[in-house]
């Protein structure tokens, strides 16, 4: 009797193992949606190829560095999509913006082809970006942007984000257009000549430099010492906003601006 019982168990667990499917991902649920969500793209990444576009889309797509889209400067330009927005691009590399590091995971990246600078005995002199390309890429802002939520203040150039290493995409990318497109936030003209007629009689400190351009989000030596370091991260911020003369001396006029911009003075 005993025998029976626990043949009659056994064939009733066998049998139950046998309608019981594994999951497979085709049960998957995906008929509720949490509200609580945002996108993983807080930054928009800006940067120059400084190669040519056979060579850009070689570099871009057969190396260690990669970028979500490539801008060409063909005619009309094409854009490539390189990387899915839903994967990580390799093209920030060690890099900072305010509280955040390493922004490869948490950024999307354009990389426009432009051959950058070219060493000569008065300077560096940079290329200067076609109309049409600054077109095509202020039409593919707008669109990531209106996809993800990215705010104004985190659409920034390679050299914003590392400052030491990287100056692209240069002091000829034209930022005021992507302010006058909405894109990012202007200071205001009449504000910055006001603070500039302040600061032009007594100039602020060293340590009050460092302090406005962290402020600002740039990763910045706070050592009271103007060093290369410090240089470095102004002249990134000179690229941007004051692109006539971009070497990284704290003179009035940036004070004026990183004044007006620290304070939120800037157009309605």
């Amino acid at each position: 009797m005993k025998s029976l019982l626990v043949l009659f168990l056994s064939l009733g667990l066998l049998s139950a193992c046998s309608t019981t499917r594994p999951f497979t991902m085709d049960q998957l649920n995906t008929s509720i949606t949490a509200k609580s969500q945002a996108s993983r793209a807080r930054f928009l990444i800006l940067h120059y190829t400084a190669l040519d576009q056979a060579l850009s889309l070689h570099v871009l797509t057969e190396q260690a560095v990669s970028s979500h889209y490539l801008v060409g400067n063909d005619q009309p330009n094409t854009v490539y999509r390189l990387v899915d927005e839903s994967r990580m691009a390799i093209h920030a590399g060690v890099s900072s913006w305010k509280t955040h590091a390493q922004l490869n995971a948490s950024s999307i990246g354009i990389e426009i082809v432009n051959l950058g600078y070219v060493e000569t005995p008065t300077g560096r002199q940079y290329q200067a970006f076609p109309q049409q390309q600054i077109d095509t890429v202020i039409t593919l802002i707008k669109d990531i942007v209106a996809r993800h939520g990215i705010k104004p203040e985190n659409i920034l150039g390679h050299g914003e984000i590392a400052p030491q290493r990287k100056p692209d995409p240069g002091p000829l990318f034209p930022w005021k257009q992507l302010a006058d497109a909405g894109l990012i936030e202007w200071p205001n003209a009449d504000a910055v000549a006001a603070q500039l007629l302040i600061f032009q009689q007594a100039l602020p400190d060293v340590v009050w430099f460092q302090t406005k351009l962290a402020e600002i989000g740039y990763a910045t030596p706070k050592t009271g010492i103007w060093d290369q370091e410090s240089k470095n991260v102004l002249i990134a911020f000179q690229c941007r906003y004051r692109q006539h003369t971009f070497d990284g001396i704290p003179d009035a006029e940036s004070a004026a601006l990183l004044e007006v911009i620290t304070s939120k003075k800037k157009l309605p």
